[in-house]
């Protein structure tokens, strides 16, 4: 009886075939791939124009073993499915990559059970530190991290006393701002479209600025109708249409973040509504869809490239063991557009 054995595939080249081609040592090989600086540039041009030739990759699990980290940080973020994360995580990836990290991603889809999971998964995957979106989790996850020396850093959020370190805003003092600037062109009754509280703290203290503006100017908390909805435009759009059938309806609707407004806006004109004339709708987040939209929708400005480079930065000080501030506060500001104006002249 034979037996056959299947060919081999091509042999991977090593960290010796790549000397040989080039005809230098080994240790000037792993030089030039790890401080580039320390080889003369003939030499390295060589050594690259082998490793180029014979498709070589370092072994990245032999690397990490000897380093004891593997230059990767985590990011668990609420979704992938549009823009408000987007930005400030790829300024996030642009830093780490300056600083030689890699960055590995994951969508919990506002699932707490599942970013609980995906934490548990990249930490299992070697991953030397986290980014995290907002404060809202079990203490067990703090706890965890804590027990096998992962750092991890909030961002999109700034609490003060906050036990967990962060980078980001202050999500009631954001929102209150609009929503002094809404109350401040007349407006008495006002609608929020915000995304769900359960587990989102960014959505909760959305709330708790508006209302605690309402308190601020005297007026009751019934004059403010909130609708929680799931995040995405044609949510939005439903939650509009249920607001303007109150009676009285509201004649300002703040949305908690763009993508909500932006929903809200294109049901307003399939009703046939005038936005600012008829009814005002402003954003939170000021992505490149609030420019775009018709009209252009006022909202509030968050820095997310900012955010992003320097949350980047702090996780590679934390890695490397360097001291750094407990948090960070950054500033929003609010984009004045063409979405808000005083209420109609026949509101009660």
């Amino acid at each position: 009886m034979t037996s056959s054995i299947p060919p081999s595939g091509p042999a991977v080249p090593t960290l010796a075939d790549v000397a040989r081609h080039a005809n230098v040592s080994t240790a000037t090989v792993s030089r030039c791939l790890n401080s580039p600086d320390q080889v003369v540039l003939r030499t390295r041009e060589r050594v690259m124009k082998a490793v180029q030739e014979l498709g070589y990759a370092p072994n990245f699990n032999a690397r990490a073993l000897a380093a004891k980290r593997t230059n990767t940080i985590g990011a668990v973020i609420p979704t992938m499915e549009n823009a408000i994360f987007a930005r400030g995580i790829q300024a996030f990836q642009e830093e780490l990559g300056r600083h030689g990290f890699t960055l590995l991603v994951a969508s919990s889809s506002y699932q707490e059970a599942l970013e609980e999971e995906q934490i548990r998964t990249l930490t299992a995957r070697g991953a030397d530190a986290l980014l995290l979106i907002g404060h809202h989790r079990s203490k067990r996850v703090y706890d965890f991290l804590k027990t096998r020396s992962v750092p991890a850093l909030v961002a999109w959020a700034y609490a003060d006393g906050a036990e967990q370190r962060s980078i980001g805003f202050d999500n009631v003092s954001a929102m209150a701002d609009l929503a002094r600037l809404v109350i401040g062109q007349g407006h008495r009754r006002l609608g929020f479209i915000s995304a769900e509280t359960a587990s989102n703290d960014r959505a909760r203290d959305r709330v708790m600025g508006v209302r605690n503006v309402l308190a601020e100017a005297g007026l009751d908390q019934s004059a403010l109708a909130l609708i929680e909805t799931q995040y995405g435009i044609s949510t939005g759009g439903e939650a509009f249409r249920e607001m303007m059938a109150l009676s009285p309806r509201p004649t300002a609707v703040l949305c908690g973040n763009d993508v909500l407004a932006v929903g809200a806006l294109r049901a307003a004109k399939e009703m046939g509504l005038s936005v600012p004339g008829d009814v005002s709708i402003t954003g939170f987040d000021d992505i490149e869809l609030a420019m775009l939209a018709e009209p252009a929708l006022t909202t509030v400005h968050v820095p997310h490239r900012e955010m992003g480079r320097r949350a980047a930065s702090m996780l590679v000080q934390m890695v490397n063991g360097d001291t750094l501030p407990d948090s960070t506060r950054l500033d929003t500001d609010i984009r004045l557009r063409q979405s808000l104006g005083p209420p109609p002249s026949d509101a009660a």
